[in-house]
């Protein structure tokens, strides 16, 4: 496709390196230089050695991508590509809610704005989350913003009380606890595979529960052949790829055809081949927050 070597060519000109993520549309994976979860995508962001960081994810994701880059222009292709989750807590709500619960530590899911990582002590991914709650030591822990990953990690741990923000994905809790037990009868053989921004109920009954990447590595080096995929769609379109590429003889089925985020899709090769032309759509971070929000994430990828 010639708009794929167009931003090939204008990478190497630039010195760019393009970031997606694996809700992205599954085209972008073939400019991309990294493809991942937002763990795997901030490690990257942290060692790149680039001069502009194109982003292909949404807005919170671009923003601590130029956190780890203060030097580098981070860009992000479409600006209408914004987080609902992230939108759900303002940094006016956080400290109304911290004030509820003095003298306790918040840990912020990296699906939140700068500002309001810049007012907790530690951010963390699905990918990690247990361990970072696990590694504050303490008894109780404020979780911000998705309730339903923080109740999670307070399951997984038993030992630690996570007071939550009543925030949530708005994608993932389209999944119902009905369309897993019709999954169940329609595929009996089936491994159902879910994330933990899912329903608490939801997560009660599936095969397995895990982050976006621990999803995709169960799903290729179990021995099953057949998978159902509660979590954004861009999981299961690369997985499918993947196992038609590599002949794996896996079939991989979405829970439901609607579990799509859309500001998640806003993002096209078009998007972003205008941006790394124009270098349109810069990131930044207001000075006064930014050694804060930095922190963070900075303390996160110290634990992990």
């Amino acid at each position: 496709m010639q708009i794929t070597e167009e931003i090939k060519k204008l990478k190497k000109e630039k010195n760019a390196v393009i970031l997606a993520h694996c809700y992205q549309p599954v085209e972008i994976d073939e400019v991309a230089d990294f493809v991942g979860d937002s763990l795997y995508l901030s490690r990257m962001a942290a060692k790149t050695n680039a001069d502009i960081i194109v982003f292909a994810g949404v807005h919170f994701m671009a923003q601590s991508a130029k956190l780890l880059n203060p030097e580098k222009k981070v860009l992000l292709p479409n600006e209408k590509s914004g987080c609902f989750m992230a939108d759900m807590l303002s940094i006016e709500n956080l400290k109304e809610f911290q004030a509820k619960h003095p003298n306790i530590p918040t840990v912020c899911y990296i699906n939140s704005t700068a500002e309001v990582k810049a007012q907790c002590d530690i951010c963390c991914t699905s990918s990690n989350a247990v361990k970072i709650v696990k590694s504050l030591n303490q008894e109780k822990v404020l979780f911000v913003p998705d309730t339903y990953l923080g109740k999670w990690v307070e399951k997984q741990l038993g030992n630690v009380e996570v007071i939550t923000y009543n925030g949530f994905c708005p994608t993932h809790l389209k999944i119902r606890v009905e369309d897993i037990e019709k999954m169940r009868i329609k595929h009996p053989d089936a491994k159902i595979l879910a994330h933990p921004e899912c329903h608490h109920e939801v997560c009660k009954i599936v095969d397995f529960v895990g982050s976006t990447k621990e999803i995709m590595d169960y799903a290729q080096k179990s021995s099953d052949k057949e998978f159902i995929i509660a979590t954004e769609k861009g999981v299961v379109d690369r997985l499918q790829r993947d196992s038609i590429l590599y002949n794996q003889g896996k079939s991989f089925i979405l829970i439901k055809e609607d579990i799509i985020c859309q500001n998640m899709k806003w993002n096209t090769l078009e998007d972003i081949k205008f941006c790394l032309e124009n270098e349109k759509y810069e990131i930044t971070v207001d000075k006064n927050i930014f050694d804060k929000a930095r922190h963070t994430i900075e303390k996160m990828l110290e634990v992990v």
